[in-house]
């Protein structure tokens, strides 16, 4: 009904004016309410059932309830339903359904009279509008009982609400009704099928009916398969759609291209999702904002931020997605700092923050530490009622973990309404890594006894409590837990393995690592680390071997720990191997990978070398200069080490405990005594730096090497905290040297004391007691020993010649070349009798036997026999590098020394104390030692 009214104005003030009311027709056309309203108050004639049904359309399209109510009050008072067939009814019904006010959409169809099916239609889209789908379908199944004939609409939108609930018996249900009534190939039915068999997870029939489509497709048919697609994560598939689909001449939409540009996202395919943005672009229409947004999470996916922030310039009407998306994509692709400027940015432009944005910006925040600001985010999260929500729980969680903020953390778990495993597993991890490992496992029995599914990761929180704890008993337990639930994988496995290293249950690990049948790196180097920690350098190179001759390869952190058992086993050979093969896949010679190469060549007695690798690092970090500090301590070059230090100042690095625990270490085997103690106090006075009882045995080590036995004692007495055993071991170990027996007996008593199961301390005592000539104490300690069922560690001493290490013990009879060893030790020694007045120093037996024996036993030691062999091996006048387990004794010392005057041979050996360069006749021990 066309209407075009002209009324004259009458005011007196004014001249009469023609006001032209438009026609209702072309508003309603142009979806114009305002204007149809305009018209419609203005017409002097009643209104047909079109006009209604024309604007109520309209209201209905633009949700617009107050103007719905005004035309039905119009449609009461003119009587318009008084004759209506149903058509006027149903829509209103189709207006309130679609405005969400399910009350007045149900008194309308209670009060019909005439019930058509397209006012159960009505009625049931009502229903999915509100989201109430389960009472969609109890209607449908009320319309089917009253008989009435459902349409292809009716079907599309029963389909529609029993995917929503994820009915699958439901939906075979509707879709054999659909079967009956002939719509079986109806596309409008089909298409809600594809969609409703996706969302239940049969992707399978979907993707069957789709086929039996064939020539019945439309652009629906083809965006609800490719969905369909993306939910069962078949992306390529997804994708060989949408090409199929633009060959067969259907055009690009909004719904497909973001359905074409997830799956980009999902599979990383930048070039394609650009290619996509280009046909977009020739297209020769506008980006629409969903497109945009899309655009905006695929190039984020990709790392491509600069292009996801081009996109987002260029939307017109930037919805909550837009932001959120470049937020979210800021926070993925590690731009923190941006994704709090992008955070500020939203707020000065008038936007309030949603939930996904305060996730995406709590997560910036945990990970820069800014506490301060995380907090204000959590207070805004609680103003808007947002801390109940799940996920915004979660990541405030994660915030204040990586804050280290555990107690902040256990609050926002607490005052969670709904927790999933997330939530726990996050609240486990927190107290775990946290510190606070009683409290993670009581967390762990609450879980239990809710009967929750215990997954991997809480296991790993877990273990990693145990590792807090020091209790092996608990770790057996969450092995034997996790072993039982089937929740091993490969991760677990690895942490096992390197947490019965810890305990020393190197055979534990074992069992693990051999049970493992797909090990990967982390699993080699666990193992490998196992047997370092424990002293095992032997099987740790073996092993290191034996993953070289797999297919795994090594990363640097396996290289690292392979370079610490060739310093554990003085092996040069090894060392120089990994180094080569480190150069040659040119890994990064920095960091910890530095660190390690200087420590090995140290351990190994190149120092020079060590000294290069330094010296050639771009980046001297504290920890490099550290090691070069031990270094120099463990080959007696004390002076060097102190100029180390001084350079450390210089350049303003502040050095830690472990520095100065070096820098003592260093000055202990060089005597340099004043300067031990001035930088005890430097320690403490000008770094703040409260000594550790490493520091104070290195101290009480030093003062006893260098004779002042009071001086130790009184400094031990002097001490702010009670000694531990590792400064009465440094104690006993100088009276030992200086023969002071009755400082002896005093740190003898608090030693077995304070570690009794130790068996070192037993055998540092027996020496003592054997060096006073005390056979009866020494005898007492060995009885001790066989009653807790301590065993000694034999003295021995190994040298490495070629690719192969040759192994002795004293008196040992077992090599091969055992004859040609003695009889070249026997030359060496009656020579030195000879040239060199040498008479053994039968003190340094500490057995009670004649003098003879004692004469044999020292002639027999282990250190004498790698000697004799290294010079049989080795050419004339090349140096010899052996290792001792064991502290040298004084006889060999000197033998050492006198030969390498005798036969002109310089020879390294590296004890448990330090490294000894034996040359022209002197040690570089300067008997410090």
């Amino acid at each position: 009904m066309a209407l075009s009214l002209h009324f004259v104005s009458t005011s007196p003030c004014n001249p009469p004016q023609k006001i032209s009311i438009p026609s209702l027709r072309a508003p309603c056309n142009h979806g114009s309410l305002k204007q149809a309203f305009l018209s419609f108050h203005h017409s002097p004639f009643l209104h047909s059932q079109e006009v209604y049904s024309s604007i109520l359309e309209l209201c209905a399209s633009h949700k617009a309830l107050l103007q719905g109510q005004q035309i039905h009050a119009h449609v009461l008072t003119s009587n318009a339903l008084v004759n209506d067939d149903g058509f006027l009814s149903t829509k209103l019904l189709f207006m309130y359904g679609k405005c969400g006010h399910l009350s007045h959409a149900k008194r309308v169809f209670d009060e019909m009279s005439q019930r058509t099916v397209f006012s159960w239609n009505a009625m049931i889209g009502a229903y999915v509008s509100v989201g109430q789908p389960w009472e969609a379908v109890k209607l449908f199944k009320e319309m089917i009982f009253c008989g009435v004939v459902p349409d292809a609409c009716t079907f599309a939108l029963v389909l529609r609400d029993c995917g929503e609930v994820e009915n699958i018996d439901l939906g075979n249900e509707v879709h054999g009704l659909a079967i009956k009534h002939g719509f079986l190939l109806n596309t409008l039915v089909v298409n809600a099928l594809i969609a409703m068999y996706a969302k239940c997870g049969w992707f399978d029939v979907a993707m069957k009916l789709f086929e039996l489509m064939d020539g019945n497709r439309d652009v629906v048919s083809w965006n609800s398969i490719i969905s369909a697609c993306l939910k069962d994560g078949q992306f390529v598939e997804a994708l060989f759609l949408f090409r199929e689909m633009l060959e067969s001449g259907i055009r690009m939409n909004s719904y497909n291209v973001v359905s074409a540009l997830q799956a980009c996202a999902e599979l990383l395919l930048l070039k394609l999702g650009m290619q996509i943005h280009a046909s977009l672009w020739k297209c020769g229409k506008n980006v629409q904002v969903y497109e945009a947004n899309a655009l905006i999470a695929m190039y984020a996916r990709c790392g491509r931020m600069d292009d996801a922030a081009r996109v987002f310039i260029e939307i017109t009407e930037k919805d909550y997605v837009s932001w959120n998306s470049m937020l979210s994509g800021c926070v993925q692709n590690g731009l923190n700092m941006d994704a709090i400027s992008f955070f500020r940015e939203l707020l000065e432009v008038g936007m309030k923050p949603d939930q996904v944005s305060v996730i995406s910006v709590a997560s910036a925040l945990g990970r820069l530490g800014n506490i301060l600001n995380g907090m204000e985010v959590h207070a805004y999260s609680i103003k808007q009622g947002f801390e109940s929500n799940l996920q915004v729980g979660n990541t405030l969680m994660d915030m204040y973990a990586k804050c280290s903020l555990p107690y902040y953390a256990g609050r926002v778990f607490r005052q969670m309404p709904d927790k999933d495993y997330i939530s726990w597993t996050t609240a486990m991890a927190v107290l775990a890594q946290n510190h606070q490992h009683l409290e993670a496992l009581e967390l762990f029995r609450e879980v239990q006894k809710k009967g929750m599914q215990v997954d991997p990761m809480m296991i790993g929180s877990m273990l990693t409590a145990c590792g807090g704890l020091n209790s092996l008993s608990i770790l057996k337990q969450m092995h034997g837990y996790a072993i039982r639930h089937g929740l091993l994988d490969l991760v677990l496995q690895n942490k096992i393995i390197d947490l019965y290293g810890q305990y020393e249950k190197v055979g534990f690990a074992m069992n693990v690592f051999n049970g493992i049948d797909t090990k990967d790196v982390v699993s080699w180097t666990s193992m490998i680390s196992c047997y370092i920690r424990n002293g095992f350098f032997d099987q740790a190179l073996s092993l290191f071997r034996d993953m070289e001759e797999t297919d795994v390869e090594p990363d640097a952190v396996a290289l690292i720990c392979a370079l610490a058992a060739s310093s554990g086993l003085s092996s040069l050979m090894k060392g120089r191997e990994i180094h080569g093969f480190l150069t040659r896949r040119n890994l990064l010679m920095e960091g910890s990978v530095n660190s390690s190469l200087v420590d090995m060549y140290a351990h190994c007695g190149m120092i020079d070398h060590s000294f290069k690798i330094f010296n050639m690092a771009q980046h001297q970090d504290l920890v490099l200069w550290t090691t070069m500090i031990n270094a120099c301590g463990l080959h007696g070059r004390g002076k060097e080490a102190v100029d180390l230090f001084s350079r450390i100042q210089e350049i303003g690095l502040v050095p830690d405990h472990v520095t100065f625990l070096a820098l003592l270490y260093a000055c202990s085997h060089s005597g340099l005594v004043d300067e031990g103690k001035k930088f005890i106090e430097i320690m403490k006075s000008d770094y703040g730096l409260m000594p550790w009882q490493e520091h104070y045995a290195c101290v009480v080590d030093l003062l006893g090497r260098s004779g002042r036995m009071n001086d130790a004692y009184e400094f031990i007495n002097s001490m702010p905290v009670e000694p531990t055993a590792a400064v009465w071991c440094a104690l006993l170990g100088a009276c030992q040297v200086h023969s002071n027996h009755e400082l002896a007996e005093v740190a003898a008593g608090k030693l077995l004391e304070l570690e009794p199961e130790n068996p070192g301390n037993y055998v540092l005592i027996s020496n003592v007691f054997a060096a006073m000539r005390k056979w009866k104490d020494v005898e007492m300690v060995r009885d001790k020993m066989k009653q807790r069922g301590l065993k000694k560690d034999p003295a021995c001493t190994w040298i490495e010649l070629g690719n192969e290490v040759h192994t002795f013990v004293a008196r040992d009879s077992s090599h091969k070349e055992s004859v040609a060893i003695y009889s070249k030790l026997s030359e060496i020694t009656q020579k030195l009798k000879r040239e060199c007045a040498y008479v053994s120093d039968t003190r340094f037996v500490l057995h009670d036997v004649q003098e003879l024996e004692k004469i044999k036993m020292l002639h027999g030691h282990s250190e004498r026999l790698a000697i004799a062999f290294g010079m049989i091996c080795t050419p004339e006048r090349a140096p010899i590098r052996i290792t001792k387990n064991l502290r040298v004794c004084g006889d060999c010392h000197e033998f050492t020394k006198l030969v390498s005057k005798l036969y002109e041979r310089e020879i390294i050996m590296r004890d448990a104390n330090r490294f000894h360069h034996f040359k022209n006749g002197s040690c570089s021990c300067g008997e410090f030692w």
